[in-house]
């Protein structure tokens, strides 16, 4: 007489292919992430992927279902170092290792080639990468998660005919695809606004000596100079522009609304200088607050200017997921399309361009380091 104990062949069979079973039905979705992990803006591009990366930690415990399986969400990170050339490299590296959701690159002189990699492969790409060009290929993968130049060069000249009524500025850009575009697109809004564009000089991205130029721009009498770059050339600018005694306002994008500004220009880096951020004031948003306190908490400082936007736009692309129930990342842009999404920074709905119908653009200074919004437009 069997053992009340004994488990019959079928049963225990069934016992130990339940968990193969289980992990039949999990489908891993790989989220890979491209930006500068290494070089003078290595701190934005780790901002960045820390944003996707509380994001996935987040969906992983939602236990969200496509296509009858359980999605486990994992980050694949690797470092374009803000060079182009790289970045294809990197591009070639996710798509060829599976990835079809690539949230970056950071830099538009990146993402402007990458693109057509993650196109050719039948990826989606989601970039901050603000030059126009970027959402100009017509490629049906390709999303511009912030404003572009031209909406935050033009929100910015605004700023700086009606608000601090200027009337002579000088225009600096570091050629990059960036700092080029921005720069264009600040000097072509000034002039409509009535602005004068006394002059416009270039340098570029790995500069730190910016007398000359400076020089050149202090004997035109500009009440202002814009630079189309980044934090790294801006503090050190802002610092030889006091020494020069050009006490004129510093102007720029996004890339100089960041804590790394007041860190690398110190006492230099206060009210005289006033940067353009795409999207709205986050403490002030609904879920704002909420994710300044996650954020600061997993990683043990505060966000810089981007990881709100990557967190975001990683939670509408997994929304996105569940609306189409596929994978497939055609049909996921499609409903990235067809879509709203409410993130932390603001409402997500995208053109057939890729880029955003509505965003905000807010103005904000240096007050004892820190960022102080002063306009939103």
């Amino acid at each position: 007489m069997p053992s009340k104990f004994t488990i019959a062949p079928l049963a225990l069979a069934a016992l130990l292919c339940a968990p193969f079973a289980a992990l039949a039905q999990e489908q891993s979705v790989k989220i890979g992430v491209t930006g500068p992990l290494s070089g003078a803006n290595a701190f934005a591009g780790k901002d960045n992927e820390n944003g996707v990366r509380l994001a996935i930690e987040e969906l992983n415990t939602q236990k969200i279902k496509v296509a009858g399986k359980l999605l486990r969400f994992e980050l694949q990170s690797e470092d374009d170092a803000g060079d182009p050339k790289q970045g294809v490299t990197v591009a070639q590296k996710l798509v060829d290792g599976g990835v079809k959701f690539v949230l970056g690159p950071y830099n538009s002189g990146v993402a402007i080639p990458a693109s057509r990699v993650y196109n050719d492969a039948g990826a989606l790409m989601s970039t901050v990468g603000t030059n126009p060009k970027i959402t100009q290929s017509g490629y049906k993968g390709v999303f511009r998660i912030v404003a572009s130049d031209s909406q935050v060069g033009g929100a910015m000249a605004n700023y700086a005919a009606r608000d601090l009524k200027l009337k002579n500025v000088g225009v600096i850009d570091d050629r990059t695809a960036f700092g080029t575009g921005i720069a264009t697109e600040f000097k072509r809004q000034a002039q409509t606004a009535g602005l004068k564009v006394a002059g416009h000089e270039f340098t570029n991205d790995k500069a730190s000596d910016f007398a000359a130029i400076l020089t050149a721009l202090r004997a035109k009498k500009v009440d202002a100079i814009f630079f189309g770059g980044y934090a790294p050339q801006a503090a050190p600018m802002v610092r030889q522009m006091k020494a020069l005694g050009l006490n004129v306002p510093l102007l720029g994008g996004d890339t100089l609304c960041s804590p790394e500004m007041a860190k690398l220009g110190g006492a230099a880096v206060g009210e005289n200088v006033r940067c353009a951020q795409a999207g709205a004031i986050i403490a002030k948003q609904p879920a704002g607050p909420a994710f300044l306190v996650k954020y600061k908490e997993r990683f043990k400082r505060e966000p810089d200017v981007y990881a709100p936007s990557f967190y975001d736009q990683t939670m509408f692309v997994a929304q996105a997921m569940k609306a189409a129930n596929s994978l497939d990342p055609a049909k996921v842009a499609q409903q990235l399309r067809l879509l709203s999404h409410q993130g932390v920074v603001g409402t997500y709905g995208y053109d057939d361009k890729g880029n955003l119908k509505k965003t905000a653009v807010t103005v904000y200074t240096f007050k004892n380091g820190a960022l102080a919004p002063l306009a939103s437009y």
